[in-house]
């Protein structure tokens, strides 16, 4: 695997745990807004961090350390995935995967074999305009099935869209909301310009609080817990 990343303690990536990421590179998406430019394009300039590396640091915060968020790029278009996390999970952490849906058939694998504790699956846009907001080929099939496998299973989880100025409005967020509607979680994200993919984004405002709060109070009764994230 390209393991080009590894942020050794986090508060906020796996809710109510502390925990390590690993990012992964490659992504099958090119979402103008993307946080993480670096993983998706011109990734082969950065160094690689072996799973040795990774593995020690794990061993030696084994008291501290609840769990470890698998993060990119698009982790599972890593086939070695399902073998790195039953190494992890051999050590006894929790497991988080971060993921765009792109691949129900590793996604379903992960799940039977409970190699994951917690999916946060990305909803980059209402389907009909999928491809328009993430400028790749996408098969909506597959995302509508990995949407399916999560909300099926007794996996913890969360959906989540970033809410981008010129990208989403209200009609998007309601369409998809009620595509999702009974989820157990939600999460409105505002967008961040401070680093992008396509660098024109990086000046566009993001939606002002009042406007993700008229969001929020929009769709949040479709789900158990609907919230905002802020940056």
């Amino acid at each position: 695997m390209l393991i080009k990343g590894l942020v050794k303690t986090t508060l906020i990536d796996y809710p109510g745990k502390v925990a390590c990421v690993v990012f992964l590179a490659r992504c099958n998406f090119r979402c103008p807004y993307c946080q993480n430019p670096d993983l998706v394009a011109g990734y082969g300039e950065l160094p690689t961090i072996s799973e040795e590396e990774v593995f020690r640091h794990l061993k030696s915060r084994k008291k501290w350390l609840d769990g470890v968020c698998v993060s990119g790029g698009e982790p599972t278009l890593n086939e070695e995935l399902p073998e790195f996390l039953r190494k992890i999970k051999s050590l006894g952490f929790l497991v988080k995967l971060d993921t765009n849906g792109t691949n129900p058939e590793m996604l379903r694998k992960l799940l039977d074999e409970k190699l994951i504790d917690y999916v946060a699956m990305d909803i980059k846009a209402q389907l009909e305009r999928y491809e328009e907001v993430v400028k790749a080929k996408v098969n909506l099939e597959k995302i509508k099935k990995s949407v399916e496998i999560i909300r099926s299973n007794d996996v913890d989880y969360e959906f989540r869209t970033t809410v981008v100025p010129g990208l989403l409005n209200s009609e998007d967020i309601e369409k998809i909301c009620s595509w999702l509607r009974g989820s157990k979680r939600y999460y409105l994200q505002q967008f961040r310009p401070d680093v992008t993919l396509d660098v024109s984004f990086r000046k566009v405002a993001p939606y002002r609080r009042e406007e993700m709060l008229k969001y929020h109070n929009m769709v949040k009764d479709n789900f158990e817990v609907c919230e905002v994230r802020w940056i």
